[in-house]
């Protein structure tokens, strides 16, 4: 995984092979709600 990110740390978020983020930076996408609308176009309704 670090060969084909090029990336020391790891948990990483990809969404639709894009690279994302590590942990710190999904968190604080979290906390801004950045990353509920991110997801949320990708996710669908039951």
């Amino acid at each position: 995984m670090k060969r084909f990110s090029n990336w020391p740390t790891f948990p990483q978020l990809y969404v639709d092979g894009k690279f994302i983020g590590g942990c710190d930076i999904v968190r604080a996408m979290r906390a801004s709600g950045e990353l509920h609308r991110l997801l949320g176009a990708k996710v669908a309704d039951p």
